[in-house]
């Protein structure tokens, strides 16, 4: 079984969200960072495939995307959890996650970092980044924000470049 290029208009992330959630992984193949996510979006906008991830600005992941041009999604099978757990408590300033968790890398286009293990990749070149504004939510979502919350996300659209799935 090996992960195969499949056609990225095809993949739909909604069914993971909440319950194998998402590796995001930003670097490249001179050093990387990963971090579990449990939201985002994908679709069609501008005509294209793309997926939004959301990034506070206290994460370490958050360094690599602002310097990187491309990231990966990676989810992993449930038989993972255990990683999916170490890369959402542990920060990459601290501890090397990537072997803590004796994932493998891989790398797609721009050199973009993923895992091996994964059942489904996409790899995403930024297109728009933008961070979100309270005042522009409802307010049963700004209570996601606050001084014991961290910072405000920062969304990161990215054309799917290239989606990998497990066969």
């Amino acid at each position: 079984m090996k992960l195969h290029l499949t056609d990225p208009k095809t993949v739909d992330l909604t069914r993971y969200w909440g319950t194998q959630n998402a590796l995001l992984t930003a670097g490249d193949k001179t050093g990387c960072n990963t971090m579990t996510i449990g939201w985002g979006q994908n679709g069609l906008v501008w005509g294209l495939p793309v997926c939004t991830v959301y990034v506070r600005p206290e994460r370490y992941t958050y360094e690599f995307m602002e310097s990187h041009d491309y990231f990966t999604l990676s989810i992993l099978p449930e038989s993972e959890k255990k990683a999916m757990a170490l890369c959402g408590t542990k920060s990459g300033r601290d501890t090397d996650k990537i072997a803590a968790c004796g994932l493998t890398l891989a790398y797609g286009a721009g050199d973009a970092p993923y895992f091996e293990q994964a059942e489904l990749v996409l790899v995403c070149r930024k297109l728009y980044v933008q961070d979100l504004d309270l005042g522009g939510m409802a307010e049963k979502v700004q209570t996601f924000y606050g001084p014991a919350q961290g910072g405000i996300h920062r969304a990161y659209t990215g054309e799917i470049l290239e989606a990998y799935t497990f066969s």
